[in-house]
């Protein structure tokens, strides 16, 4: 599922250069948001999140040292952009979203146990909070087709971004879960995923995000349209932490 990717990074020495070639990291969700983005959006005031050609950022080593530590899990941080003063007030689509937590060494959060899917729902509902992102993603890009493995895409086809694990099956209870946290309902009534604005306008929900009670069914998993802006909540990526770390001996993280 995975494609190997290095972006494209403006005005970088060589010897820049030569640390990052010097480790691989595979970045599976360049094209896919690439292709998501050129999908149409519920109107043409919404094209300004539709930005073609957007790569993912590279970590910046003095924001990962100094990134928010809010929570933790498991030796992971974690941090909540509506509780960091300079992006309270922040909406961000998916891509933004991963790019604002990818300059901290971290990413989009990853809900892989029911323990931390339990905390980041205690997060939300004692805050109130409408909606976030997570790094879920539906493998509907190049590299994904002729899969029979991803078969059917809305019940195979979904991983974790920010690690590159597949999702359990979506009509499945998923492992260590004692239920499934995809809602059982949507704009279509009917169980996530549904793929409902496609019927509207064209457009693959292709991202996944938490919805707090939009349906009234409480707080539950929910594919949506990539270019739809929202709060996020960022975690420690083991991955940009070991390449900071290599490429700056020294640096506290």
């Amino acid at each position: 599922m995975t494609l190997t990717l290095v972006g494209r990074f403006r005005r970088l020495s060589r010897h820049h250069l030569n640390k990052m070639n010097s480790i691989v990291i595979h970045l599976t969700v360049l094209v896919c948001f690439v292709v998501a983005m050129a999908t149409p959006s519920l109107g043409q005031a919404k094209r300004v999140s539709n930005r073609p050609g957007r790569f993912l950022s590279l970590p910046n080593p003095q924001k990962c040292a100094n990134r928010p530590k809010q929570f933790s899990f498991r030796g992971h941080n974690y941090f909540f952009t509506g509780h960091v003063p300079q992006f309270a007030s922040r909406k961000l689509d998916w891509l933004d979203g991963r790019n604002l937590c990818r300059e901290y060494c971290m990413d989009l959060v990853s809900l892989e146990t029911q323990e931390e899917n339990n905390m980041i729902f205690r997060l939300i509902q004692q805050n109130d909070v409408p909606y976030i992102w997570t790094s879920g993603r539906l493998c509907d890009f190049k590299g994904c087709e002729n899969r029979p493995d991803l078969e059917p895409k809305n019940i195979l086809g979904w991983f974790w971004s920010a690690n590159r694990e597949k999702i359990s099956p979506t009509n499945q209870v998923p492992p260590s879960f004692g239920y499934n946290p995809w809602s059982a309902t949507g704009h279509k009534k009917q169980r996530q995923p549904d793929n409902a604005e496609f019927d509207i306008n064209g457009t693959t929900e292709s991202c996944l995000a938490i919805l707090n009670n939009v349906y009234n069914d409480g707080i539950a998993w929910h594919d949506v349209a990539c270019y739809h802006e929202k709060p996020v909540v960022c975690e420690d990526s083991d991955e940009l932490l070991n390449y900071v770390k290599s490429t700056n001996p020294g640096l506290r993280l």
